[in-house]
């Protein structure tokens, strides 16, 4: 009996161990979606992680990419002066190309390495006839100053620092001038903006206009002539006054000093006086990116609200000009025959409340004018005056003062009510001049005209 029972155990024992291992497979199996799903969970997730991951090494290569250009602009900077080459035309007086030109200098001048050596205050006369294809014109002491005349005459001399290369083309005989970019600059400082003007302000100018030049030698405008600048106002006035003490100090405390922005060096633009507010790029037609977005409308005003400029004879002004006056000056202005002006309206603005499009109506036909330069030459030109809110009075010039303006038709004349002078984008001279006044610096200056810059 004991025997059966213990066979009766042992077969029970089996079929419990069969039936423990059916409950675990059938769970295994019933477990297993849960597990695999967890999985591609995992999976997804950790390919979330690389692509966020991926994104982050892309913004960091790219700013890397973007720091590294701008140590690049740094070292090439701090490798040695940055020289700039100037095509003189007596700050846009008289043409490129010239007849004569003659070079006295202050120290003993060496025409082509040595060729002739031309003794202190001995006149070196160029002429076409004896010109070859270039002459090179180096002082011992590049600092000295060169006295230059373009058209020969001694009366018409004008001292420049640097060294001179004369190029012989088929107009005549144009002469660039070399020279270290801050001795340029203690040029063209007090050439912009009056040397009187307060200290902060300078350096504001004077930061502006380094930033400035430094773009343009990144390329040339005149290649042929390989001259990356001309000294009039196309580009910066250079040479229409002498070093003054002021301007020297502001260029030297701000030595290697420009605009940043996006790890770019900016194109400082600047003018006259505003009307209170500033406008952007897009008043040049230019589409705004992410590379201009420095150039935006500001309201150039105290804590009080009020303008800095209020009080300035520019920030408000005042056109009379007879009806038969303007449409002779359109017509001219933009070589399209509308006969008699009927009707001048602004359709369109911009930024600050700048004109950026304009359509002059006449009995003979129509023209329409954008963008604010092409507007104030639309509208300038001679033959009529200008009141500015002192009071004083000034007759008009190829341009009208500003695109800041409101026109209308009155018993045969058109009055034109406007403010500012200048084309209203980036730094306004007069206004930099009245914050420094109110105790401004010239950081705080710059970087409420130019948003979002570093000075470095």
């Amino acid at each position: 009996m004991k025997r059966k029972n213990d066979k009766l155990e042992l077969i029970l024992l089996g079929v419990g161990i069969l039936l423990l291992l059916l409950l675990f497979v059938v769970k295994r199996r019933l477990d297993a979606p849960e597990e695999t799903a967890t999985a591609e969970s995992r999976t997804e997730t950790m390919e979330g992680k690389k692509q966020e991951e991926t994104i982050q090494n892309m913004e960091q290569e790219n700013a890397a990419f973007l720091n590294s250009k701008k140590e690049e602009q740094k070292e090439t900077t701090a490798a040695g002066p940055v020289q700039i080459r100037v095509l003189l035309t007596d700050c846009g007086k008289l043409g490129y190309a010239q007849k004569q030109v003659s070079l006295r200098g202050n120290a003993s001048l060496s025409m082509n390495d040595g060729a002739y050596i031309a003794s202190p205050q001995e006149t070196i006369c160029v002429t076409e006839q004896e010109c070859g294809e270039v002459v090179h014109v180096v002082p011992a002491d590049e600092t000295a100053g060169t006295a230059v005349s373009l058209t020969g005459k001694p009366e018409d001399e004008t001292v420049y620092p640097g060294s001179f290369v004369i190029y012989k083309s088929e107009e005549g005989l144009l002469v660039v001038n070399e020279l270290d970019l801050e001795m340029y600059l203690r040029y063209v400082v007090p050439s912009e903006m009056p040397s009187s003007y307060e200290k902060e302000a300078l350096k504001a100018q004077a930061v502006c206009a380094r930033s400035y030049a430094y773009n343009q030698t990144q390329g040339l405008s005149y290649p042929e002539y390989n001259a990356h600048v001309d000294d009039s106002t196309s580009f910066q006035v250079y040479g229409n006054s002498k070093e003054q003490e002021s301007a020297v100090r502001a260029v030297d405390e701000t030595r290697g000093q420009k605009l940043w922005y996006q790890n770019q060096v900016v194109t400082a633009y600047y003018y006259s006086t505003s009307c209170g507010k500033t406008t952007g790029i897009e008043a040049w037609g230019t589409t705004p990116d992410e590379q201009n977005q420095y150039l935006q409308s500001v309201e150039i005003c105290k804590e009080d609200g009020n303008s800095y400029e209020a009080e300035l004879p520019w920030y408000r002004w005042k056109a009379v000009v007879p009806e038969r006056e303007l449409s002779n000056l359109i017509e001219l202005n933009t070589a399209t025959e509308i006969g008699t002006l009927q009707n001048v309206s602004v359709t369109k603005r911009g930024a600050g409340g700048v004109a950026l499009q304009i359509v002059a109506q006449g009995d003979g036909g129509s023209v329409t004018v954008d963008t604010e330069n092409k507007i104030r030459r639309a509208l300038g030109g001679k033959g009529y005056q200008i009141e500015k809110q002192d009071g004083t009075v000034v007759d008009s010039q190829n341009l009208l003062p500003s695109a800041f303006f409101q026109i209308e038709k009155s018993e045969g004349n058109y009055i034109i009510n406007g403010g500012g002078y200048g084309h209203g984008i980036g730094m306004s001279q007069n206004g930099a001049n009245e914050m420094a006044k109110c105790g401004k610096t010239y950081i705080e200056i710059l970087q409420l005209f130019y948003q979002g810059v570093t000075v470095e």
